[in-house]
């Protein structure tokens, strides 16, 4: 069973910028695609951005040139780089993990990223 805990949700005003950190417990961290999905109530996750273990990415369209995902296998890490936040970014983000492209079966717990205007 993979644990994946997040962290670096919070608040910040339109424009600002935060970074979201997944880390994995498994050492076989280096061969999971990694994504970030996020959820806003009586909505479904949606993806927002996704790395492959080779470093192929893939951005959701209305966060493309704002955000960046990354990953280090040394520290089993995925960082969600959030730049330029919108008010229509607020939403619980979710750390995933599994091998298939582009969600698995591994969830972290949840973080709350709130933009206010």
């Amino acid at each position: 069973q993979v644990q994946l805990v997040e962290s670096g949700g919070g608040s910040v005003q339109s424009g600002g910028s935060l970074t979201l950190s997944c880390t994995a417990s498994e050492s076989g961290f280096s061969l999971y695609v990694m994504n970030w999905y996020r959820q806003t109530p009586g909505k479904q996750r949606e993806l927002v951005a996704g790395i492959t273990s080779g470093g192929t990415t893939k951005y959701d369209d209305s966060v493309k040139g704002r955000f960046t995902i990354s990953r280090k296998g040394a520290e089993r890490t995925v960082t969600l780089q959030m730049d330029s936040l919108r008010p229509e970014d607020t939403a619980v983000y979710y750390c995933n993990a599994g091998f298939s492209a582009w969600i698995g079966p591994y969830w972290g717990q949840g973080t709350q990223v709130t933009v206010s205007s």
